[in-house]
């Protein structure tokens, strides 16, 4: 029982605030030492795991990059060029990045894209520039809650994401379906899982895009001075 102390680790971590890394790391240890494995085999079978998927770690080599364009006015660009694009809404913008998520992740190109790499730096100032134009002449109590619309781009991201990624087949989430059911002796070839995941993607696709519509219209319907 006490190797599943760190289950209890990481749920009172998390609970707590403390930082994801930190509550990994320590739930690890814990569960090693209660299987009576020796801290530096604890500490091995850290280095062979972090040497097995280093190419994790490869945001950290664009995180700089991006910091580096947005001190040098990447953000003020992005709301620029929306400034000059008409008709554009907070929908339409968020929905085009969805359709584009979702196709580049059925193509299984799932990194080319993300919270750190265009979410935060790009697509959220665009988002929050249409917000401002389309509330342009609003009281301020009735225009978007821009941390509203930050959390939209972000969920745009996710489901995207999330349900554009099963379509490729080679994918983990595949993989790992198709692991669980041969345990059962349940044979299904990846292919088919793949298709059976389009109807899903689609209906994702209708429900987040009517969302977006429905918030466009709430922002039209905001009383003008």
């Amino acid at each position: 029982m006490l190797v599943l102390s760190g289950i209890a680790v990481i749920a009172l971590g998390f609970l707590l605030r403390f930082h994801p890394l930190l509550v990994i790391i320590v739930s690890a240890l814990l569960t090693g030492l209660a299987a009576g494995l020796e801290p530096l085999t604890v500490l091995a079978r850290f280095g062979h795991a972090f040497n097995e998927t280093r190419y994790v770690t490869a945001i950290y080599m664009v995180l700089p990059v991006i910091g580096l364009l947005e001190r040098h006015g990447l953000q003020e660009r992005a709301r620029t060029l929306v400034a000059g694009l008409k008709g554009l809404t907070v929908g339409r913008l968020l929905a085009s990045y969805l359709l584009f998520r979702q196709i580049a992740a059925a193509l299984g190109l799932t990194a080319i894209a993300g919270h750190a790499q265009t979410v935060r730096p790009l697509v959220a100032p665009m988002a929050e520039a249409a917000a401002e134009r389309q509330g342009a002449g609003a009281d301020e109590d009735a225009r978007a809650d821009p941390e509203r619309v930050r959390a939209l781009a972000a969920a745009t991201d996710n489901i995207g994401l999330f349900f554009g990624e099963d379509i490729f087949m080679a994918i983990g989430s595949i993989l790992l379906m198709k692991g669980v059911l041969d345990g059962y002796r349940i044979r299904i070839e990846p292919f088919h899982l793949s298709v059976w995941a389009i109807p899903t993607a689609i209906a994702a696709a209708l429900i987040h895009g009517t969302r977006l519509w429905l918030f466009d219209r709430r922002l039209a319907r905001r009383p003008r001075r």
